[in-house]
């Protein structure tokens, strides 16, 4: 089987760069590069460790696709920045486990069958580890919050809106609609506020990367009230910290475990939604709306960041777990399935099932993108 020119993570890497280079608004250089690039990366490590502890000769461990631009050996290894640095692969030495009619010089294919499922889990596994040390982190820090300053903050702006239309952003802070101000008065007279004055500009006052600014926002009449289509939620904004203790860290432990059950239950139901055909598009973000939120949150402070990076890295394992041809859930599926036929599968039907899962994951990302080019339209 002639190898794929396009992996789904190149395809991704590619996109991303096409990004940057059309500067779409609102979107930053280095949140988005450590997130999405700095994610890929520690999934290919996962499946670099679990060679080396199979005693596999790795050829090149590269970050990045495309022409190697500078590197240095390390044993066998290759280790590489190539001219595309994001993201990454690992390619044993000789031998491509993705391509089943390739040779085999060291005997990837004769190794026992839990340490090819290490192999393939290696990614997911990498992921998974980052989410709960970074979850850890936010944990941690949360604990040691002595004084709190409670905030409305816009979690969502409807897209052509009015509100969109009058500037209002993701992560502003509320502090007043016209006579009102925050956070003493409630959100329910907020809400009777702004249906009150249908087609009058309405003074919001709010906080933006740290800078006071005043917007008009003028709600449209909708069924005789008026309306601006978006979404504020409480946060708690802190405002002193205590200095670390050790037992804030297992704090932060019980905090990564709950927050990623929560999590992943949620990501769960959403893939349920999607493949029933129930999920809406705002719903569905692929690399440009990742790249535009890890932007924001790069802004929002270390503690957003950090915790939008876990919770794209535990997305990122539960997606590759899937068993779906061309990604680690697909290959672990087809071992498993080998297994309990105590045969395996002829090359020639691997080639086919694993070209057409590439083919079914680089529709689906065609799709994503173009749903994320059209809401940047909007």
């Amino acid at each position: 089987m002639k190898r794929l020119p396009l992996p789904f993570t190149f395809c991704l890497a590619l996109t991303t760069v096409a990004v940057f280079a059309f500067q779409f608004p609102g979107v930053g250089f280095w949140g988005p590069i450590l997130m999405l690039g700095g994610l890929i990366f520690l999934h290919e490590g996962g499946h670099f460790l679990a060679a080396k502890y199979m005693g596999m000769p790795v050829e090149t461990f590269s970050l990045g696709f495309g022409p190697r631009l500078i590197g240095f050996k390390w044993r066998e290894t290759d280790v590489r920045l190539s001219a595309l640095p994001l993201g990454g692969y690992v390619k044993l030495a000789g031998f491509n486990p993705e391509e089943p009619g390739a040779d085999d010089p060291y005997g990837f294919l004769n190794q026992p069958f839990g340490k090819r499922m290490l192999f393939y889990s290696g990614g997911i596994l990498a992921n998974l580890a980052t989410t709960l040390i970074l979850f850890t982190l936010v944990g941690a820090d949360q604990s040691r919050v002595t004084k709190v300053q409670e905030s409305w903050t816009v979690i969502e702006v409807v897209p052509g809106g009015a509100a969109e239309q009058g500037g209002l952003k993701v992560g502003d802070e509320l502090r007043g609609i016209g006579d009102l101000s925050f956070p003493a008065s409630t959100w329910e007279a907020a809400v009777a506020y702004i249906q009150s004055h249908p087609d009058q500009p309405v003074p919001f006052r709010i906080t933006r990367e740290g800078k006071p600014l005043e917007l008009p926002l003028t709600p449209r009449l909708d069924g005789g009230r008026g309306r601006l289509g978006f979404m504020p939620a409480p946060m708690a904004m802190p405002l002193e910290r205590r200095a670390y203790r050790p037992g804030d860290f297992l704090v932060g432990g019980r905090y990564a475990l709950t927050t990623s059950w929560r999590m992943s239950g949620q990501v769960l139901g959403f893939l349920k939604k999607l493949v029933t055909f129930q999920a809406k598009s705002a719903e569905v973000a692929g690399p440009i709306g990742i790249i535009r939120q890890g932007s924001r949150a790069a802004k929002s402070g270390w503690d957003v960041f950090l915790f939008m990076t876990g919770a794209i890295s535990l997305q990122l394992a539960l997606l590759n777990a899937l068993p779906i041809p061309a990604l680690d859930g697909g290959h672990m599926a087809l071992l498993i399935f080998e297994k309990l036929r105590r045969k395996d599968l002829t090359i020639e039907l691997k080639e086919k099932i694993l070209t057409g899962g590439f083919l079914l994951l680089a529709s689906l990302m065609a799709l994503v993108i173009v749903m994320d080019l059209l809401k940047l339209r909007k």
